[in-house]
């Protein structure tokens, strides 16, 4: 029997180009503390820590193929953590940015009959892409957001548990906001 743990950083790369989970799985495990620590250390938001590691993890096996096994590993992995914290810090600045110009147009009243008729097919857009969401994740965000129901009000009606309404709710938001944009998005999140 193979002792992953064991093994060096080249001979687990030779065997993640292969395809072997386990070695993948090793990897994950030798090097998810340090490099959740190093996206925790530059975005403070654990959270969204755990979401790049997931992402780069993801991409580590999508990309095995990729990967020379001459290739410092913690590095190649240290490089993809530090891209995706920049990347997502820059997202930030952005979306603080539409916030603020939200906010803004929201504080001078302008309401026009141009922004009626966007507003309008905006709201319709909406519509559409929630109609898109899976049944049971539609349901759950429809119950949350235009039903004001709590998450704990939502399980109980359900028949499902709180953390798979909060999760369902949290991947909902995540669909609408690639598919219609972060300034749909932001308006997603003041329906409640």
């Amino acid at each position: 029997m193979l002792h992953y743990d064991i093994l060096s950083d080249c001979e687990l790369v030779t065997l993640l180009k292969a395809g072997d989970d386990q070695a993948y799985a090793a990897i994950y495990d030798r090097y998810k503390v340090l490099m959740f620590r190093h996206a925790c250390s530059k975005i403070y938001d654990t959270d969204d820590a755990q979401d790049i590691l997931q992402d780069v993890f993801l991409s580590l096996w999508n990309k095995r193929a990729d990967i020379s096994e001459s290739e410092n590993l913690a590095g190649y992995i240290y490089t993809a953590i530090r891209n995706k914290t920049f990347n997502l810090i820059a997202h930030h600045k952005i979306r603080i940015r539409y916030e603020e110009s939200m906010l803004h147009f929201a504080e001078t009243g302008a309401i026009t009959t141009d922004h009626l008729v966007r507003e309008k097919q905006f709201s319709e857009l909406i519509e559409r892409e929630i109609a898109a969401l899976p049944l049971k994740m539609r349901k759950i965000f429809i119950l949350s957001r235009k039903g004001h129901l709590k998450n704990k009000d939502i399980a109980i009606k359900l028949d499902i548990s709180e953390h798979t309404v909060a999760t369902q709710i949290k991947r909902a938001l995540k669909i609408l906001k690639t598919r219609l944009g972060v300034i749909a998005y932001l308006s997603i999140l003041f329906i409640k």
